[in-house]
């Protein structure tokens, strides 16, 4: 009877496995780059798509259905700050176009609690692209002025930890 509504939601952990994969690749770079504001949001992004492949997986097992744990599809080496924002983008507007999909095929097939399931989702993944717009949109406005303000940041709050040296 649930089926479709399994089959969607296996789908859906696919696409929230890669976006993890994708969002922590982007973390380490971001990170190693000195770029701790956008590290952080890779960082956060990531765990929250954790929690979105916990839901599905307990939706699923309620439903009785068998949990599918393979990314949609292998990392993306990107490791330049734009093109990771403009990757997240995409990874979020998939999302948000799929997940309104599966929120009407499972209304049609009359399992509202999956279709209230992927419509929270949507909402989710809406706030992210929305976070990733709005980072986007600072660096396209200020260009890499922005990034390198990070990396000085960075660089302050490292320099201000360090412990003097002990003469002796």
């Amino acid at each position: 009877m649930y089926e479709k509504s399994i089959e969607l939601m296996n789908k859906a952990v696919s696409e929230e496995i890669q976006a993890v994969h994708q969002y922590m690749y982007f973390h380490f770079h971001a990170d190693d780059q000195g770029y701790d504001p956008l590290s952080a949001l890779f960082r956060r992004i990531a765990i929250e798509e954790m929690l979105h492949i916990e839901r599905l997986a307990e939706r699923i097992l309620y439903l009785k259905g068998e949990v599918e744990m393979v990314p949609a599809a292998p990392v993306s080496k990107i490791t330049e700050p734009l093109a990771m924002l403009d990757m997240a983008l995409r990874l979020e507007q998939e999302a948000i176009r799929s997940y309104n999909l599966s929120a009407n095929e499972c209304g049609a097939q009359a399992d509202s609690a999956t279709k209230r399931l992927f419509e929270d989702l949507v909402m989710e993944e809406e706030t992210h692209f929305d976070q990733f717009d709005t980072q986007l949109e600072m660096v396209r406005k200020y260009g890499e002025q922005f990034l390198a303000l990070q990396g000085i940041e960075r660089s302050k709050t490292l320099a201000a930890n360090v412990p003097p040296t002990v003469a002796g």
